[in-house]
């Protein structure tokens, strides 16, 4: 007998109603950005773009932290384009600076699909290539200028850029700006732009040394905070492999590659010759599509590459840290980290590249006894506890190198001498007898006689 199903409660008329979802129409924004917007299928505005909108919109200078992958692109564009509105003189009025080559082209990109409607010029100007073909953009007439700082400043002081109509600057990504050594030619800059102008700084992570420049250059920055700095999104799995060398790095990797719901993966390595060796292994063992991209590869490869991994011509992509900010591929479905970064910030950037866009994906570490120093203070600062996970039985575990063993020695000796100044290190420890005293040098060869002529 089947159990009768409880009568329908009546609706409470006091019962407050649901509240209707925000959307793009609830921002004062023109006819043209809005018809951008809806072609782009964007329904609801993310977090940081109901925060941050309203506030650049109003004219305050903004230092906005978001989770990469939460839309913080378009959050600062979409006001920007709508103060600028339409093309108007020769100058650039808006510019915003980005730390590298692959930031500044995707920057770009957004740039061209939300201003479709619009009759608003840019340019992107980056090193890696000749500027002539830019320095002729920017002679053309131009309204927003997104860059390189280097290359900015090039292309200025060679007299083809006059900023006297700047009105709003932008800086995305100040964290790695700094770490790359940028911030000379930033404060540079900052001296030769009119001083009256409406400045922004996004980011998803905001370390003290951001705070410190944001103060030089912000003026009462009003600050909007979607979740804590240095957040990992919720979207992304995260898991650790304890792993004993290279050589098995590279047998757990080619394991994880043999499962096909890995299709379109970022490999994230420390160093170029990481990369290298990683990248010739996966196309010689795993999968021939595979390409790799660093500071060392060309403009033009590195454009073409990652057009092809963005069409999904490419199942995986080898890169350093070079990359970690300027890949924007919704569809990635596991980030690899072959080595844990020592600029801790870059492990939220690097892990951002999946989870975008409300999709799901998984990030993978493998962590070397010498890196689970840095593990630690990853955890710490993204404030997670990333589980660990036993090495597939599959996987052989190869036997540490004697060279790499000392090296690794040295690292965890020089990480604790960090954390404790009085540490001597396991290297210069003394040897003692049982007794407690110590055990004497061996007597010294005695140094052979001359020979008697």
């Amino acid at each position: 007998m089947t159990e009768t199903p409880p009568p329908e409660m009546p609706a409470d008329p006091s019962a407050s109603p649901a509240e209707p979802q925000p959307s793009f129409a609830d921002f004062d924004l023109n006819r043209q950005l809005l018809n951008a917007v809806a072609e782009l299928g964007w329904q609801v505005p993310t977090p940081i773009q109901q925060r941050a909108v309203p506030l650049v919109l109003a004219g305050h200078d903004v230092l906005g932290i978001a989770q990469t992958g939460t839309g913080k692109t378009a959050a600062y564009l979409l006001p920007l384009l709508m103060k600028i509105k339409y093309a108007q003189g020769e100058s650039p009025r808006a510019v915003i600076f980005a730390p590298t080559r692959e930031l500044v082209m995707q920057i770009g990109a957004e740039v061209a699909k939300l201003a479709k409607f619009t009759d608003l010029r840019h340019v992107c100007l980056y090193g890696g290539l000749g500027p002539k073909t830019q320095i002729e953009a920017v002679q053309k007439g131009v309204d927003i200028v997104v860059a390189t700082p280097g290359r900015f400043m090039d292309i200025y002081l060679a007299g083809h850029l006059r900023l006297k109509e700047l009105k709003i600057m932008v800086l995305d990504e100040a964290d790695k700006m700094m770490d790359m050594g940028f911030m000379p030619q930033v404060r540079r800059i900052l001296e030769v732009i009119p001083r009256k102008r409406q400045n922004l700084l996004f980011s998803a992570t905001m370390p003290d040394k951001v705070l410190r420049l944001s103060e030089e250059f912000l003026e009462f920055p009003l600050r909007t905070e979607v979740a804590p700095q240095a957040t990992a999104a919720q979207t992304v799995d995260q898991l650790c492999y304890l792993v004993p060398n290279f050589k098995t790095k590279i047998n757990l990797l080619g394991h994880l590659l043999e499962n096909e719901q890995l299709n379109r993966v970022i490999v994230f390595t420390r160093t170029k010759e990481h990369a290298d060796n990683v990248s010739k292994f996966i196309g010689r063992k795993i999968d021939k599509s595979v390409r790799v991209i660093h500071a060392n590869k060309g403009q033009n490869t590195r454009i073409n590459t990652m057009a092809e991994f963005k069409e999904g011509d490419l199942r995986v992509l080898v890169a350093t840290d070079v990359a970690a900010r300027g890949i924007d591929v919704n569809q990635v479905s596991h980030v690899i980290n072959f080595d844990v970064p020592i600029i801790y910030e870059d492990y939220v950037h690097r892990i951002g590249r999946t989870g975008r866009a409300s999709h799901l994906g998984q990030a993978i570490t493998f962590c070397t006894p010498a890196e689970v120093y840095h593990f630690a203070k990853i955890e710490k600062i993204i404030r997670q506890t990333v589980p660990q996970q036993p090495l597939p039985a599959q996987v052989n575990v190869e036997e540490t190198p004697f060279d790499e063993q000392q090296a690794m020695l040295r690292e965890i000796d020089a990480q604790k001498r960090r954390e404790n100044p009085d540490f001597k290190g396991a290297f210069h420890e003394k040897k003692k007898a049982p007794s407690g005293k110590r055990i004497p040098n061996k007597a010294k060869k005695k140094r052979p006689s001359p020979r008697k002529s």
